[in-house]
């Protein structure tokens, strides 16, 4: 294990520079998204990269958004977004995934991006994890994700059409296979519990990560 680490910080107004920043190094995520598909439809959506930009930092503004991002010093270098089924309603295959719905999570985990110049390192992990751990801080719950099943593919994906990681990532950090959403997506549950000694409702960030060799 490497001496050096990382850092995990909250997105927050404080934290929307180096946020925005790192959308910014990569034109907008995927055309402009700006990681905001998965909010609630609003006039904004589909009028473009800059739309995209205000309508996300109104969120964060008004403690809408919610991500864990991991921090290599000042700069930010991945995300991984996370919030309520309130928060974040639409997800990809939502006809699946209603048919077999039996209970909403409280957080779902839609989205995890990282620079491309720190890709292949476990940086993805850090990302979830620490999601889990801020959603811990926050109490804690069901928590669902929707990642990639890879299990009976023996084609290479490129990193960056992972938008969510892979079904062994989650397996590893502690998630349960719950069901097949869409043709090569599926459903991940874990529960997460709240620190010892802690309530619903305490926040928290910027604790330091290792960084993975």
């Amino acid at each position: 294990m490497a001496t050096e680490s990382y850092t995990v910080a909250s997105l927050s107004p404080e934290t929307w520079p180096a946020f925005e920043a790192l959308v910014q190094r990569h034109n907008g995520i995927f055309g402009g998204c700006w990681c905001i598909w998965f909010h609630p439809d609003g006039p904004e959506r589909g009028q473009g990269a800059e739309a995209n930009r205000a309508l996300k930092k109104a969120y964060v503004e008004q403690g809408k958004a919610h991500a864990a991002l991991v921090m290599d010093g000042d700069e930010a270098i991945a995300w991984a977004e996370y919030g309520s089924p309130a928060e974040l309603p639409n997800i990809h295959h939502r006809k699946d995934y209603d048919a077999t719905r039996s209970a909403d999570p409280d957080y779902r985990i839609t989205c995890v991006f990282v620079d491309k110049r720190y890709r292949r390192r476990g940086v993805t992990e850090l990302a979830i994890t620490g999601a889990l751990r801020l959603i811990a801080q926050a109490g804690g719950g069901r928590v669902e994700s929707y990642p990639h099943d890879l299990t009976n593919q023996t084609k290479k994906m490129s990193s960056s059409f992972l938008y969510n990681g892979t079904r062994r990532l989650y397996e590893r950090l502690g998630f349960t296979y719950d069901r097949p959403k869409g043709l090569k997506n599926c459903v991940m549950v874990k529960t997460v519990e709240p620190p010892a000694g802690t309530g619903r409702g305490h926040r928290g960030g910027g604790d330091p990560v290792s960084r993975p060799t």
